[in-house]
């Protein structure tokens, strides 16, 4: 039994699926889901996030986060929440970078939002020493104060496909020819949640939608709106989505995205303007990840980094630095928001 064969017995059953189901199915199915079967992060796995790249990452978030807690008035409990946490990498070099800001460590309440069995373990080894609480919905976060980084969440969101004909939708869906899995269209149907789409698309456009990424938003805005804290979302996306860009990665390399179901990560770029419409608190700019890091020192930090390395050491150094800032790596393929209250800065690093 594998979960293909799972996959078809229910396609049998039901009839053809959406891609947020595949996806769902793909990604968290309780035995064979990618992320409830494996740590998928490093050289071993199939892809590298920030974090894994260079502790400067983390730092600078950290500091950045920090200081709007400094703004706002130093809050106390206030809760300091990831979402998505991987490995836990971004948390302890967070954690390490502000030990320096007195009350930070003292006043927060650490929870991560985590569904991966198999990531937690390894997040409870890399935070020996810290006390997280885990949960796996941001429904369950505390009422108070939330200062939250979420780094690679949202593009691993399940996301349904629509493709435009005339004035309605024909949803991208998944289906059987003989034993193997395929795309299809279904029915001509209206879509309000896309309505506005159709001043900016034409026939035969595809346009994604990621409904749990709403459920989501409105828990960390209106948090923050009620309670006050800041928010960093950084993923790669843009403001407004357009054509088809669900992915699969096997070994860091691009596979057929039905090949291999729950052996190969999928996800799909991140629709900023979708992620931050109708939210009750107050957004960012949204800005090229090396633009962020670079207003916040992050070439400074190398070269003080820097000073204690010769070798592969010092090659690796400006090679991490280069593949988060610049333009043809990292730097412009991931983007940063910001979630604020009213009357508040956007968090360092970003402009309202």
């Amino acid at each position: 039994m594998s979960l293909k064969d799972v996959l078809i017995a229910r396609i049998q059953a039901e009839g053809p699926i959406s891609v947020a189901d595949y996806m769902a199915e793909c990604l968290l199915h309780p035995q064979f889901g990618y992320y409830t079967t494996r740590d998928p992060l490093g050289v071993a796995g199939d892809f590298t996030t920030a974090p894994e790249i260079s502790q400067m990452f983390g730092e600078l978030i950290g500091l950045s986060l920090a200081q709007s807690w400094l703004d706002q008035g130093r809050p106390n409990p206030f809760t300091l929440a990831e979402l998505g946490p991987g490995r836990g990498t971004l948390m302890a070099d967070l954690l390490r970078a502000t030990k320096g800001v007195p009350g930070f460590a003292d006043a927060a309440r650490i929870v991560l939002v985590e569904a991966s069995p198999a990531l937690k373990t390894r997040q409870k080894e890399t935070l020996a020493g810290y006390e997280p609480h885990w949960i796996t919905a941001t429904s369950d976060l505390p009422d108070q104060p939330l200062f939250c980084l979420a780094n690679e969440f949202f593009d691993a969101l399940p996301i349904r496909q629509f493709l435009r004909d005339g004035t309605g939708w024909r949803e991208r869906r998944i289906g059987l020819d003989e034993s193997v899995l395929r795309f299809g269209l279904g029915v001509r149907q209206a879509q309000p949640a896309l309505q506005h789409r159709l001043d900016d698309t034409q026939d035969g456009d595809l346009v994604e939608l990621c409904t749990a990424a709403g459920a989501v938003m409105a828990d960390l805005s209106a948090r923050i709106a009620q309670h006050g804290g800041a928010a960093l979302l950084v993923d790669y996306g843009d403001w407004r989505s357009l054509g088809d860009t669900l992915q699969a990665l096997r070994a860091h390399e691009r596979v057929d995205p039905l090949s291999m179901p729950g052996r190969a990560d999928l996800t799909a770029h991140v629709d900023f303007e979708a992620l931050v419409q109708g939210i009750p608190c107050r957004h960012s700019r949204l800005t090229p990840q090396g633009v962020f890091l670079e207003r916040l020192g992050i070439t400074a930090r190398a070269q003080a980094l820097a000073q204690k390395l010769d070798g592969t050491a010092l090659d690796a150094l400006i090679a991490a630095h280069r593949r988060l800032t610049h333009p043809e790596e990292m730097g412009n393929l991931f983007k940063v928001i910001g979630l604020f209250p009213e009357g508040a800065a956007p968090p360092p690093g970003l402009e309202p």
